[in-house]
């Protein structure tokens, strides 16, 4: 189909795993994707969806440094 992408080649141009398209997909993040059987058709012109990093209360994220000050 002209216009569209597959799950491999998005994956490729977007550099993330086909499994973290496909997600996307089912959770329409992707606008315009259409889904024929277990196949998936995405627009040329789809927008990387961004991830977001869902952490749980009192967790802090790695690799970030906190100061603390002392009163």
């Amino acid at each position: 189909m002209n216009g569209y992408m597959t799950v491999r080649d998005k994956a490729l141009l977007w550099g993330v795993s086909e499994r973290q398209v496909q997600i996307w997909c089912k959770s329409e993040k992707i606008e315009g994707v259409m889904q024929f059987g277990k196949s998936w058709a995405i627009p040329d012109n789809a927008i990387k969806p961004t991830r977001t990093v869902n952490m749980k209360p009192g967790r802090k994220p790695k690799n970030v440094v906190i100061e603390y000050s002392e009163e």
